[in-house]
């Protein structure tokens, strides 16, 4: 009951706890017709619920079997003890218990082992789940795979948010110089190969890098996946590094201390797919470095402990500027590592100049910041407005009417989250409050929903005088083991060489559903897989592991995909069924291309036993007629040769090949002044004229990454092949008077002949050649495939391809002059895809003519 009044003769006057419902109406009866009479102006005497907002309930129903459900729902499955096999409890009280528990660490597993994130209820009432990389994880929304429309208005105008808890941090920790020496073995770029500054930048703490994590136990072209790695920021010590070579660092310290001496301590963020094979590398090459320097170091994964949220969206800046509030008097950033004042408990001005683009602190990108941040579940609704509809307006008195009320809340959460807070010191940080870098030693779980949602109620009640004090459940509260500070990393992804829009929130797994249940209230969308596929290609990045036919990983998901392709085509009738296609694309079959020679793909010649004596003989064979190139997987390897993904790295690939002069232009090394050299000098346009008519084919076959455009129509899809055209291809279609009935075509008969899969190997395709003449004026040799393909909704659609680097260099040559010299800088391909009979012609920019690295990914 409420407070106890007495008066001066001792009567008891305080509020009762139970109330007398019609003595009260007939004493509140005038206060009450005027409280109707203000509702029903304001719905203009419609006091019918919205047609839109009816919801049809079961309420009426009393049958048995519903009084049994019902009974089941009340039983208390908060304290429920799973390890006793309890009758009472059927599998579903059980396992809705086991979901909603919140451990500190790991992730709950079904019955075959599948992880689950901790989302994953939330998810899996509203997206097609699916069973990929060891987790139930979110495909995409409900439906038959469409909505790209809608979901790129999303980005363009609002928040998007998808739980990336699925990556898998392994922590590297040990002297300096060998973690240094560690990272230059596994990955491409190392730390050294970039600038100075960037370098200093990376191993301090500020900014995170990018790279490929390649195995080292292997040799060859051996790329595992793209990575992420961050260093652990080291605020007592400042270093300069002076890079003498690609091999070699020297390192000058400025407070003396050594290198070598400094125990550090890194993240190195893998793949699910890959996480087991980039976990074995590094910690091969980090045995490999105590065993030649005698030092200790560590390697540990961390899955299961960190967790990973990614947003999306032209708002996402303001979302998290509203949304994330740090500590009063715990906030700490780590970038350029200042403080900043607050100044008042409900100021946020710490995080406004993280976001400010105009603000000498906000975050670049690749930026890391350290924030302990309040949990979002406590903070008051005036400061928690949804983004989206922030312009909108409300009535002065509805808001003023519900003040008080959030006022009381607010007090309340200040009032639970003092008491689980720790003490703070002299300095004004939080005694217990660990960072996040202390993920591995255990971190405080955030308090219940349940205890939060009693405060609130405990709260309401006391206005009201119906309830007793919360003073005693704060007493109670005191003894919980929770915290209402949650360590993170801010990581601004942010993209300048394109439009991506991306902010990640590392945090402990525990403070997930803390997160996104808040943030999905304020405004984001989430997303699935397939939605996060569309919004990589719509930017223009590449998409692990669909981008990435190099790594292994992309073997084993595509052959995932083509069992899956099967068993639906034969689950269909055979009139329905249409022809197969090779999946994943026969990427050998580009050898050919380089084989038959740069003359014969222009002229279109037979295929000859000298060409075909210069092939590989492990990945193509011929037969007796030469008709048939035979592609495919030996050694469970559906991808042969390396992609050039540095602009350094392709210089070393034609120089090794002793064809540096060949008509493509890498960003730096003075790339306009090689391009005007190249089309000035007349004589080196010859000499490339000359080369690329001899080029021989190599073993070893580079690939670059392209973004096609369609010339004039045409949609692209994943696994669609990408040809050379011959100059009179392209004039037609270049040509004003052209009609597009000439466009150029294949034999209907031939296009479930293009790619042929053998008799003998049911897993290997070959590339079947045109016996006839008709047929053969139409066949086009292929020098690449493309990897993502349109996004149907976007208004400027793009596909992702893989070109041979020295198919595309002839090509360009031989479009340098005449009708095609207006754009250099793209190359006129043809493009069809496998099931149509139609060539596009397409426009192919190559991205390390664009930017020095193509190392950006999703």
């Amino acid at each position: 009951m409420g407070e106890k009044v007495v008066t001066a003769s001792g009567k008891d006057r305080s509020i009762p706890r139970n109330l007398n419902v019609h003595k009260f109406v007939d004493s509140r009866a005038s206060e009450l017709e005027a409280l109707q009479s203000i509702v029903l102006n304001r719905m203009n005497s419609n006091t019918c619920d919205q047609r839109s907002k009816r919801r049809r309930t079961s309420s009426y129903l009393t049958n048995a079997s519903r009084k049994r459900k019902n009974k089941k729902m009340k039983l208390d499955t908060t304290h429920l003890d799973l390890a006793k096999n309890e009758k009472k409890a059927s599998r579903k009280i059980r396992r809705r218990a086991e979901l909603k528990m919140n451990h500190g660490i790991g992730f709950s597993t079904s019955g075959d082992g599948t992880k689950r994130l901790r989302t994953h209820v939330w998810h899996a009432k509203r997206f097609t789940m699916t069973k990929l990389w060891g987790f139930h994880l979110p495909l995409g929304l409900q439906g038959r795979g469409k909505g790209s429309r809608a979901l790129l208005k999303w980005y363009n105008d609002g928040v998007l948010i998808h739980d990336a808890s699925y990556y898998v941090p392994v922590q590297l920790e040990g002297p300096e110089d060998s973690l240094i020496s560690i990272l230059g073995m596994v990955l491409e770029p190392s730390i050294v190969s970039h600038s100075q500054d960037i370098s200093h930048a990376i191993i301090s703490g500020v900014i995170y890098g990018r790279a490929i994590l390649h195995d080292i136990r292997v040799l060859g072209a051996n790329a595992i996946a793209p990575v992420t790695y961050m260093w652990r920021p080291c605020p007592c010590r400042k270093k300069e590094i002076n890079v003498n070579n690609h091999n070699s660092t020297v390192f000058k310290t400025i407070d003396g201390i050594d290198a070598s001496s400094t125990s550090r301590q890194l993240w190195v963020w893998l793949h699910p797919s890959a996480s087991s094979e980039g976990y074995d590398s590094l910690k091969f090459a980090c045995q490999k470095e105590m065993d030649e320097k005698n030092i200790p170091i560590y390697c540990s994964s961390l899955e299961g402990q960190l967790a990973k949220l990614e947003v999306f969206g032209s708002n996402a800046s303001q979302l998290l500027e509203k949304f994330l509030h740090p500590m009063t008097r715990a906030s700490q950033n780590l970038w350029q590592l200042k403080k900043h004042s607050t100044g008042g408990p409900d100021d946020n001005s710490h995080l406004k100049t993280l976001f400010n683009r105009e603000n000498e602190n906000y975050i670049p990108s690749y930026g890391i910041a350290s924030i302990s941040l309040k949990d979002p579940r406590m903070l008051p609704n005036e400061k928690t407005t949804d983004v989206q509809d922030s312009t909108s307006m409300h009535n002065p008195a509805d808001s003023s009417a519900i003040l008080s009320e959030d006022r009381e809340i607010s007090k309340s959460n200040e009032m639970l989250s003092s008491s689980l807070d720790s003490r703070i010191d002299e300095n004004g940080f939080l005694l217990e409050n660990k960072e996040l870098w202390d993920a591995k030693s255990g971190m405080r779980a955030p308090v219940e929903d349940t205890v939060i949602c009693a405060a609130r109620h405990h709260t309401r009640m006391n206005r009201f005088c119906l309830d007793e004090p919360s003073a005693e459940m704060a007493k109670d509260l005191s003894s919980l083991q929770s915290s209402s500070a949650c360590p993170t990393l801010l990581l601004n992804e942010n993209d300048e060489s394109s439009t991506l829009v991306r902010w990640s929130i590392i945090l402990p797994v525990s403070w997930v559903k803390a997160f996104w249940i808040p943030l999905i209230s304020r405004g984001a969308r989430a997303i699935g897989l397939r939605e996060r596929h569309w919004i990589a290609c719509e930017v223009g990045l590449p998409s692990f592991p669909w981008d990435f036919p190099d790594c292994t990983a992309y073997s084993r998901f595509m052959t995932k995909e083509s069992t899956a392709v099967d068993n639906k085509a034969e689950c269909s009738s055979s009139f329905s069924r249409s022809f197969r296609v090779p999946i994943p694309p026969p990427w050998h079959s580009v050898q050919l291309t380089l084989s038959k020679g740069l003359d014969g793909v222009e002229s279109n010649g037979a295929c000859t036993e000298k060409n075909m004596a210069l092939t590989d003989s492990s990945s193509i064979f011929d037969d007796a007629n030469c008709e048939t190139a035979v592609v495919g997987v030996h050694d469970q390897k559906l991808f042969n040769g390396i992609v050039a993904r540095t602009s350094s790295s392709l210089f070393e690939f034609f120089s090794e090949i002793n064809l540096g002069h060949l008509p493509l232009f890498p960003c730096g090394r003075d790339k306009k002044a090689r391009i005007l050299k190249y089309l000035n000098n007349k004589s080196t346009l010859d000499q490339s004229k000359s080369s690329t008519d001899r080029i021989s084919y190599s073993s070893k076959s580079c690939f670059l990454r392209v973004i096609l455009r369609a010339y004039k129509k045409g949609a692209f899809e994943e696994g669609a092949v990408i040809c050379a055209p011959k100059s009179a291809d392209l004039s037609l279609w270049t040509s004003r008077s052209a009609d597009d009935e000439k466009a150029l075509q294949i034999p209907e008969s031939a296009v479930s002949h293009y790619f042929k899969l053998r008799e003998q190997s049911p897993s290997m395709w070959e590339l079947q050649l045109p016996e006839d003449a008709a047929a053969g004026e139409s066949h086009r040799w292929p020098i690449g495939f493309v990897t993502t393909g349109f996004v149907h909704g976007s208004k400027k659609p793009v596909a992702e391809g893989l070109c041979e680097a020295t198919l595309l260099a002839h090509l360009r040559e031989q479009q340098f002059d005449g009708m095609f010299s207006k754009k250099k800088e793209q190359i006129y391909v043809l493009v069809r895809n496998l099931r149509s009979s139609a060539y596009r012609v397409a426009l192919a920019t190559v991205i390390l003519e664009q930017k020095e690295n193509d190392l950006e990914f999703m």
